[in-house]
C-alpha cells in the first residue's frame, strides 16, 4: 500500500483510540486496525485501563470467515505495541502468534517499559515494520501520557469562565453564574476525561463545589484541594466521602475514608512540590478549576499546557478579574448558544 493508504488506516485508529478517552488512563489510547487487500478485517481499541489492549480487541474482532486472512493482513496501530508483562501479556507477543506479517506504527511508546521494544521483538520474528504514520497526531492524542513519562508531572489544563468584560466572581469572590447550561455540561465531560481536578481554598470554601460529573455520563475525577491549615468546613461537599479527594497541606492528618491528605511545604515554591506529589501518586493530567490567584500561580510558573477559557454573555460592574495568558492567542475557538471558548495548547501542539 502507498502512504495515503496508511494515513487512511491510521486515522481510523485515531478515531478508535479517541473511544477510550476517560477510561484507558494510566494507560494510553490506542486503536488498532486490521486490513486486508484493502479491506477492514478487524478494529479495537483499549476500552478500559487492566482490560484488553486495542491490538487483542482488534484481533479478537474479526469474524470467523475472515480469521484465515489475518495471517496475510497489516495491522495498524496509533502507538507502538507493548513488549512487557503488565496488567494484560505484551501485544508484541500476539502480534507474532497470529503471524501477522506487517504491522504499520504511528508513533513510538517512549514509556521505559516499551521504548523501542515492541518494534525489536517484532522485526526480530521477521515481521515488516513501518513507524511514524501521522506521528504528530499519534503523539498529541495521548499528550497526557507522554507528558507524564517525558517530563515527570501531569498534564495541566488551566479552565475559567469569565463575564464578557473579564470578571471571575464578584468583588468579594461571590460566585456569580457566568456559562450557560450547555457549556456547564460541556465542563462536566472534560472532568470525566481526566484523572483529577484541583481549586484552591478560597474556591473550596465560597463555592462549596462538589466537582463531579453529575451532568455528564462519565467517572468523577479525583478531587485535589490545596489548603494549608484545612480550613474547608467539614460540612462542606469535598469533605463528603463520595468521591477519592485529596487536601494537599502543611497538617499533618490521617487518611479518612476516601478523603486523605498529603502534606507539602508552604515556606518553599509550592508548585513544584505538587508536580512531585502528584506524580508519585501517578496522576497523569489535573483540570485546575481554581480562582484567580490559582489559576496565576500556575500560568507565571509556566505550568499548563493546555487553557479553555469560556467568556459568557453578562457583564458585571466590578469583580475579581480573569487570569491573564500573555503572549499566546487561541488556536480554536467555538461558540456555543452565545458563550465562546477559547482553546490554547501552550507548546502549539494540536
Amino acid at each position: 500500500m502507498n502512504s495515503t493508504d496508511h494515513e487512511i488506516f491510521m486515522r481510523r485508529c485515531l478515531e478508535l483510540a479517541a473511544m477510550g478517552r476517560g477510561n484507558a488512563a494510566p494507560n494510553p489510547m490506542v486503536g488498532a486496525v486490521l486490513v486486508h487487500q484493502g479491506r477492514i478485517i478487524g478494529e479495537g481499541y483499549h476500552q478500559q485501563y487492566g482490560q484488553a489492549h486495542a491490538e487483542v480487541n482488534c484481533v479478537n474482532s474479526v469474524v470467523e470467515e475472515d480469521r484465515p486472512l489475518i495471517s496475510r493482513a497489516t495491522m495498524y496501530v496509533s502507538l507502538e505495541p507493548c513488549a512487557h508483562h503488565g496488567k494484560t501479556p505484551p501485544c508484541a507477543d500476539l502480534i507474532v502468534s497470529q503471524q501477522i506479517p506487517e504491522v504499520v506504527i504511528g508513533c513510538i511508546d517512549t514509556f521505559s517499559a516499551v521504548a523501542g521494544k515492541g518494534i525489536e521483538k517484532l522485526k526480530n520474528a521477521g515481521i515488516k515494520v513501518h513507524t511514524g504514520v501521522l506521528e504528530a497526531a499519534c503523539r498529541a492524542i495521548n499528550s497526557r501520557f507522554f507528558t507524564f513519562h517525558e517530563q515527570q508531572r501531569p498534564y495541566i489544563i488551566l479552565k475559567w469562565a469569565q463575564s464578557g468584560n473579564g470578571f471571575m466572581a464578584g468583588s468579594d469572590g461571590t460566585p456569580v453564574r457566568i456559562s450557560n447550561a450547555w457549556s456547564n455540561r460541556l465542563v462536566h465531560r472534560w472532568r470525566s476525561e481526566e484523572m483529577a481536578i484541583l481549586v484552591g481554598t478560597r474556591t473550596a470554601m465560597l463555592d462549596n463545589p462538589r466537582l463531579n460529573t453529575r451532568l455528564w455520563p462519565g467517572k468523577d475525577p479525583i478531587r485535589l484541594v490545596i489548603d494549608r491549615t484545612l480550613s474547608v468546613p467539614r460540612t462542606h461537599h469535598l469533605w463528603d466521602g463520595s468521591i477519592p479527594t485529596i487536601f494537599l497541606t502543611a497538617e499533618e492528618s490521617s487518611p479518612h475514608g476516601l478523603t486523605q491528605t498529603l502534606q507539602l511545604d508552604f515556606q518553599r515554591e509550592l508548585l513544584p512540590q505538587l508536580m512531585e506529589s502528584l506524580y508519585r501518586q501517578q496522576i497523569q493530567s489535573v483540570l485546575v478549576e481554581g480562582g484567580p490567584y490559582v489559576l496565576q500561580r500556575f500560568l507565571e510558573a509556566g505550568l499548563w499546557d493546555e487553557a479553555r477559557i469560556i467568556t459568557g454573555t453578562v457583564t458585571l460592574p466590578d469583580g475579581l478579574s480573569a487570569p491573564a495568558i500573555s503572549h499566546a492567542v487561541p488556536d480554536n475557538t467555538v461558540y456555543l448558544e452565545g458563550d465562546r471558548i477559547d482553546f490554547y495548547h501552550r507548546s502549539g501542539d494540536k
